[in-house]
């Protein structure tokens, strides 16, 4: 890389502009060039009407100023008072990182408001660094590059343009300020509940009259003695040796976030829907909503409650398999209905409610060959143990471990194993396939028994929004996966809750651009804008000045057309260059080889 000095006349003057240009061989032994960074005009003229002042941060006087660059082989006018002469020959470049990622999660933040209300709600006080920034920091790391409050303050910070868009030095990813950030922010979270309900609102004219509830669970490593919700319990993560912590969350069909609560991790599903419908009510009042749940989460009574008691609740939920034989006798003789091209529903009323029985052809082939599977499994696994005859405590432990790699496909292979001081053999250990019970499982697959109070409805509108859970448990792998909300390393109960908070927020700010990538470039998912865009690096250009200073002009590199593509289909602009700073000292970072 090299800078490059561009001559252009302007208004009958000759200005000079100048840009970092990189040279690439290309295959041909050609060079191509190409432009990096852009850093604008520094002066030639001697005329005051002709010259450029640039606002730039005097770190030793702690403000801005308006100062005239001159390179060094021209002379200082005796008029310019204030300018400063700089050695273009001496130019580095440091610290290049992230900045396209790191605008587009500040971005974000802004447009849901959050910058705003978290100003009102943790007002900056005494200290030097405003809370809310603290915040924004924790959400938009735990968005790009999800870790612990010790790596941030450690390695991300520096290692990300953060603190450029912030417009903060190292202060505001201090270690022991990021966790008392930790602590200022829950006490907020109903109000923030609110705020966001009225910014989806505003931006996607979303309405709330479907609301899906799930809920999932995430594990806490160490003995987590000062957080009294975390208990064993039901683990979905698959690590019942932790404690955990249940989390309840409502969303809508387009898996906009409306509330969420953390509750003990031994907490049963069925106890926690009256609360929610409490809470939901309590916050944005009483309105007409639809309650869309998986089974096992209402229970008989609370279904009740809500036929009887809240006339404006409805609710679809589906119900277990054994339902589905139990009410055999009430749709075995009624006519299929077709819905959709590969889904048929059959419909009977009972105690105020319509149930609707559907049968999927592609869920249908899909349960049928996940069993298929699991079953040539587990019969090889039966086959070789036959085969080897091993000792009967041994054999007994290997067809345990078989019996839990196969799950509900177990119960389809009757096995006969030998009694205790029998040796095995191939008389004494048999087994085989039951196909009656396999041929009436495979001709329940692919049905589903939905109940709803919506007596009225049109059943391929329930159909299609019983469809539609898959957005909470597509929410919740977001959670987990992309956000790191797993495992929980934090041991006092509100760290806990506000690192759940943290994340929370953050997929906030991942929903708000999946919506706007549905509307403008619906081709992209979230993440991968976000790498793409990664790919706008900012870099400090540094230059010594005649009386011993260094100016430092911090620059991100111009897009390339994919990335100005993609930032022209979202409407968004990056924001204009941030002002260089002037230190007294000449820096000892490290710098880029040209």
């Amino acid at each position: 890389m090299y800078l490059r000095s561009n001559r252009r006349i302007k208004d009958g003057k000759e200005h000079r502009y100048y840009t970092v240009v990189e040279s690439r061989r290309l295959r041909t032994g050609e060079v191509a060039q190409r432009q990096v960074l852009y850093l604008g005009e520094i002066n030639d003229s001697q005329q005051v009407a002709w010259r450029k002042t640039l606002e730039v941060f005097d770190e030793q006087r702690q403000r801005f100023t308006e100062l005239s660059l001159f390179p060094e082989d021209r002379a200082v006018p005796g008029d310019a008072l204030d300018s400063v002469q700089v050695k273009l020959h001496e130019m580095r470049l440091e610290r290049a990182r992230p900045y396209g990622n790191c605008w587009l999660g500040c971005e974000l933040w802004r447009q849901l408001g959050l910058d705003g209300f978290w100003a009102k709600k943790l007002p900056q006080g005494r200290e030097s660094v405003s809370w809310a920034q603290v915040l924004e920091l924790l959400v938009v790391n735990r968005l790009i590059d999800p870790g612990s409050e010790f790596r941030l303050h450690r390695q991300w910070f520096d290692q990300s343009a953060m603190d450029v868009l912030l417009g903060q030095d190292f202060a505001v990813a201090g270690k022991d300020r990021l966790y008392r950030c930790l602590d200022r922010v829950l006490e907020h979270k109903q109000e923030l509940f609110v705020h966001l309900q009225q910014r989806w609102k505003d931006l996607f004219q979303t309405e709330f009259d479907l609301l899906l509830y799930d809920l999932t669970s995430t594990y806490v490593e160490g003995e987590a003695k000062q957080n009294p919700k975390a208990k064993y319990g039901y683990s979905r993560d698959g690590r019942p040796d932790c404690k955990q912590v249940v989390i309840a969350l409502v969303i809508t069909p387009g898996g906009l976030p409306l509330a969420y609560e953390v509750m003990d991790g031994n907490t049963s599903d069925k106890s926690t829907l009256s609360t929610f419908l409490n809470e939901i009510e309590s916050l944005y009042g009483q309105a007409r909503r639809v309650w869309l749940m998986d089974r096992g989460i209402p229970t008989e009574a609370v279904l009740q409650e809500m036929r009887a008691s809240r006339q404006e609740t409805f609710y679809l939920v589906g119900t277990s398999r054994a339902k589905v034989k139990q009410y055999e006798k009430q749709w075995l003789e009624l006519p299929w209905r077709k819905v959709r091209d590969s889904v048929e529903v059959k419909l009977f009323a009972q105690e105020g409610e319509l149930y609707v029985l559907a049968k999927s052809e592609g869920r249908q082939r899909k349960e049928s060959a996940i069993r298929r599977k699991k079953l040539a499994r587990l019969l090889r696994k039966l086959r070789a143990m036959r085969r080897t005859c091993p000792q009967r405590d041994q054999l007994l432990i290997r067809v345990g471990a078989a019996k839990t790699d196969a799950g509900r496909t177990f119960g389809f292979v009757k096995i006969n194993l030998p009694p205790a001081g029998e040796p095995v053999n191939r008389e004494t250990f048999t087994f085989q396939l039951d196909k009656t019970k396999l041929k009436e499982a495979e001709w329940r697959d692919g049905h589903y028994l939905l109940r709803t109070n919506l007596v009225d409805e049109n059943p391929a509108v329930l159909w299609d929004r019983y469809m539609q859970l898959t957005q909470i448990e597509a929410a919740f792998k977001c959670l987990k996966s992309d956000l790191g909300i797993r495992p929980i390393y934090h041991q006092r109960e509100q760290r806990v809750e506000a690192h759940i908070l943290v994340a929370f927020l953050a997929y906030c700010l991942i929903v708000t651009l999946k919506h706007r990538l549905q509307v403008n470039a619906p081709g992209l998912t979230p993440r991968a804008v976000l790498e793409k865009l990664a790919t706008i690096q900012m870099l400090d250009v540094s230059f010594p000045t005649t009386d011993g200073r260094r100016l430092t002009m911090p620059r991100y590199t111009e897009p390339e057309p994919e990335n100005a593509l993609l930032l022209h289909h979202l409407k968004l602009k990056l924001p204009q260059q941030p002002p260089p700073r002037i230190t007294a000292s000449v820096s000892s970072a490290p710098q880029l080889k040209m």
